[in-house]
């Protein structure tokens, strides 16, 4: 690969996702070499006046009145995402709570769905949240968790997965996109080999939605969540979605019984009755001004296409690994990321004994990755806003970083938001 930084350049000159890169605050502005999209999406130029307007008119002069378009904002969001980013039917996706939540609601109505299997399978490096989750369900049921092994940086091996299947098994539980490294899993293969063990799969989506194809619908996939905060551009701490196929909706009760999963919440009936879709998946009142950064952002993205932007991540990553080969690795740095593009989503990850100085060291520079445990640099390419000559940039301060020593100044220990 051409390493010079006018490849770069021309690289950018020829992407048709560049106009993209003016729709988002500060993007080419703040003079910030952004690569820490994985973890907060850029703010695209258009959430203040959607908000604004949400506020000033529809909350302010509406008032109450307003819920009669508000009332329908989860499943709304919800289709946008299913059609433009999921690759979902209408009525599988709804948008509300947060991840975490989600998942909770989905993996105690998957497990109630499958009576007389007791293990859950996890994997023992996914995200923390998910494991935690995992646990607490499985305690208060008397269930048993099954952690499955992965690689650091190569993810989950489908074959060892397929070994710890077996008819006590409710529910897998797994990322499609591994936080630490990258490694993107297979949704159809593991969906296959999970039904075939009479399982059910629940994804996180949250590294994956916005930055790889999802085509939920043909894979099969049972059910999913995923934040919004990430690819998707909605905003800090912005409401999650989760996805229920259709063949399972009826099949399934939420734990939560709250009055936005009622089937006819305005009777304020006696009893909990699940709305007949995806709105059972429901509870409280959605959050409705967050709900409407989360709309721009997933518009923006189904716009973009997702699979102009997977493209792009891809030949971002790629450039990303070669400069890390050529520059990097003399310094004592190791790729932490499947090194196959196919099997990697829309970051990069790189060891060093000294990750989280180097971190300090890079941001002090104008570069903004973030660090993860134990020695990892996590850089989070988003495709739609994230330029060529950002990565070349931002690669060659992170190569005089290492070669003059500058990271050996900052402290050790770390700060609570790494």
């Amino acid at each position: 690969m051409d390493l010079d930084r006018t490849h770069a350049q021309s690289l950018d000159a020829a992407d048709p996702l560049a106009a993209f890169r003016g729709r988002f605050a500060g993007a080419g502005e703040d003079g910030l070499l952004y690569l820490d999209g994985n973890s907060l999406g850029r703010m695209p130029r258009e959430t203040p006046a959607a908000i604004a307007r949400t506020v000033e008119e529809e909350w302010a002069r509406g008032l109450v009145g307003s819920w009669a378009s508000w009332i329908g904002a989860a499943t709304r969001v919800g289709d946008l995402l299913a059609e433009g980013v999921l690759g979902a039917r209408p009525g599988e996706v709804l948008v509300g709570d947060s991840t975490s939540v989600d998942l909770y609601k989905l993996l105690v109505a998957a497990a109630d769905a499958r009576p007389g299997r007791d293990v859950v399978v996890c994997c023992a490096d996914d995200f923390p949240t998910d494991r935690y989750i995992v646990a607490g369900v499985a305690a208060a049921r008397g269930m048993t968790v099954r952690e499955v092994p992965a690689d650091v940086d190569e993810g989950l091996d489908p074959a060892v997965l397929s070994a710890a299947l077996d008819e006590r098994v409710a529910v897998v539980v797994l990322s499609a996109v591994a936080y630490r490294s990258g490694a993107l899993a297979d949704l159809a293969a593991v969906t296959r080999t999970a039904r075939d063990a009479g399982a059910l799969v629940l994804w996180d989506l949250s590294h994956a939605a916005g930055a790889v194809p999802l085509d939920l619908a043909a894979a099969g996939a049972d059910l999913a969540v995923g934040c919004t905060y990430k690819y998707l551009n909605g905003g800090p701490g912005a409401p999650a979605f989760l996805y229920v196929r259709r063949e399972l909706q009826q099949q399934l009760r939420q734990p939560i019984w709250g009055w936005f999963g009622q089937r006819d919440q305005f009777a304020m009936g006696p009893v909990y009755d699940p709305a007949p879709g995806i709105e059972r998946f429901g509870v409280g009142t959605p959050p409705v001004l967050a709900m409407t950064a989360v709309e721009v952002g997933a518009a923006l993205v189904a716009e973009a296409g997702v699979q102009r932007l997977a493209a792009k991540g891809r030949a971002l990553g790629e450039l990303t690994v070669a400069l890390a080969d050529a520059w990097l690795v003399p310094h004592g740095v190791a790729l932490a990321s499947p090194r196959d593009p196919a099997r990697r989503g829309s970051h990069v990850t790189l060891a060093h004994p000294q990750a989280w100085q180097l971190t300090q060291a890079l941001v002090d520079r104008g570069v903004v990755p973030d660090f993860r445990t134990p020695d990892r640099v996590r850089l989070g390419l988003a495709p739609i806003y994230t330029r060529f000559v950002d990565v070349w940039d931002a690669m060659a301060r992170f190569r005089e970083v290492l070669a003059t020593g500058a990271h050996e100044r900052y402290p050790t220990e770390r700060t609570r938001v790494t």
